[in-house]
């Protein structure tokens, strides 16, 4: 079985989850799944403030992860970050998410190793 390298620091972190998000369809299942979330959670506040009803927050882990162990699963076919680096891995992915969104993630996906 193959040891898997222990992460200190989340600078040391970041190249790491590029590579295990190596594939676009990953990625874009990834933002899919941020982008439910950041919806979800604005609902949810809007909800809450409104009606006292917070349930709805209970779904953003469900909206996040479900697309994202999707993509892992079938696409790219590894393990989530998740498992071992739950907050970096969350950290990451919104990272990602917003170097995507401003179209910074290219030179981020290089310098990782990643080819498009």
């Amino acid at each position: 079985m193959k040891e898997e390298k222990t992460y200190t620091s989340f600078a040391e972190f970041w190249p790491f989850y590029l590579r295990e998000h190596s594939l676009p369809k990953t990625r874009a299942l990834h933002y899919i799944g941020t982008t439910l979330v950041i919806a979800v959670a604005l609902f949810a506040v809007w909800a809450g403030i409104n009606s006292g009803n917070w349930w709805w927050l209970a779904l953003m882990p469900i909206a996040g992860y479900f697309f994202a162990w999707v993509a892992h699963f079938t696409v790219e076919k590894n393990r989530p970050a998740t498992f071992t680096y739950p907050m970096w891995s969350l950290a990451a992915d919104f990272k990602m998410y917003w170097m995507w969104l401003t179209r910074r993630l290219d030179g981020e996906l290089e310098r990782a190793g990643v080819s498009k």
